[in-house]
């Protein structure tokens, strides 16, 4: 449970179907937040709302549909928030996906970097002006301790992959890249009454990588290791409604307590570099 009361908050949560999105819906519906819940599957969508509302006895969640992926479904939904009208005190970005081969997204990018990042970026840049009038508020993004597998940083020279791809290797990368916008926008965010900062949510008996066989195999022998969704989602929770947090931004976090990243999650030059190639490949300003 969260130790806050969210009666009168709105919340965004991607990925919230299944995994740690959907555990941290539950919380926060829990405290009374109001949900709309970012979902790639109806089936699932529908699900996750009628067990919410009838675990919670919160009647105020919803859910849109969209590929993350795609830049034209994210400004689709992004539309369709803005239109209704709701404030947006929480957004959360959690989608996320490993894949075991080198895909391209509708828009021609390749996926993990389409997904992981850009759809943190794209979505977030056009919720922001309402985030910003719904102040206080808080944008949280899923990381991972992968990210310090980008040994080299940031390989601006090969983003997408074309000379030099593993699954992997694609992943800590997106994983870095969602430090390096958190540190960024928390910059450029400051004295607006928006904070932002990134988590690591452990080690995590997820789905996420299902379709990948050798991860698969891998979460197979490790899962003696792995701490439950539940366990996992409650950093997500805490930097979404802990008064703790209150004011804090542009950190990285784990286990609820903020943590150092590797050295080049630090690089604020790398940071810029990535925010003004993203603008430009999601068609915003910079």
């Amino acid at each position: 449970m969260v130790a806050a009361d969210l009666s009168g908050k709105t919340a965004v949560i991607t990925g919230a179907s299944n995994g740690l999105g959907r555990a941290c819906a539950f919380a926060l519906a829990g405290a009374g937040a109001e949900l709309v819940l970012i979902c790639r599957n109806r089936e699932l969508a529908q699900n996750t709302v009628a067990d919410i509302k009838r675990a919670t006895g919160n009647q105020q969640v919803d859910y849109l549909l969209a590929d993350l992926s795609s830049q034209a479904e994210v400004r689709a939904v992004a539309a369709e928030f803005l239109a209704s009208g709701r404030p947006l005190h929480i957004l959360l970005n959690n989608a996320g996906a490993l894949f075991p081969r080198r895909t391209l997204s509708a828009d021609g990018i390749e996926k993990t970097f389409a997904l992981n990042h850009l759809g943190y970026f794209l979505l977030t840049a056009l919720l922001l002006e309402r985030i910003k009038d719904s102040a206080p508020a808080r944008i949280v993004n899923v990381a991972s301790r992968a990210h310090e597998g980008a040994r080299q940083g940031m390989c601006f020279d090969d983003l997408q992959g074309e000379r030099d791809y593993s699954s992997f290797g694609a992943y800590g990368q997106s994983k870095l890249a969602n430090i390096l916008f958190t540190r960024e926008l928390a910059r450029r965010l400051r004295g607006t009454g928006v904070t932002v900062n990134a988590l690591h949510p452990g080690f995590v008996a997820t789905r996420f990588a299902h379709a990948n066989a050798l991860y698969s195999l891998l979460m197979t022998l490790l899962r003696p290791l792995q701490r439950s969704i539940d366990q996992g989602s409650r950093t997500l929770t805490y930097l979404c409604a802990s008064p703790e947090v209150e004011g804090v931004s542009g950190e990285y976090f784990a286990d609820c307590r903020s943590i150092t990243p590797s050295r080049h999650a630090l690089d604020d030059v790398a940071a810029r570099r990535l925010w003004d190639i993203s603008a430009a490949m999601v068609g915003v300003a910079p």
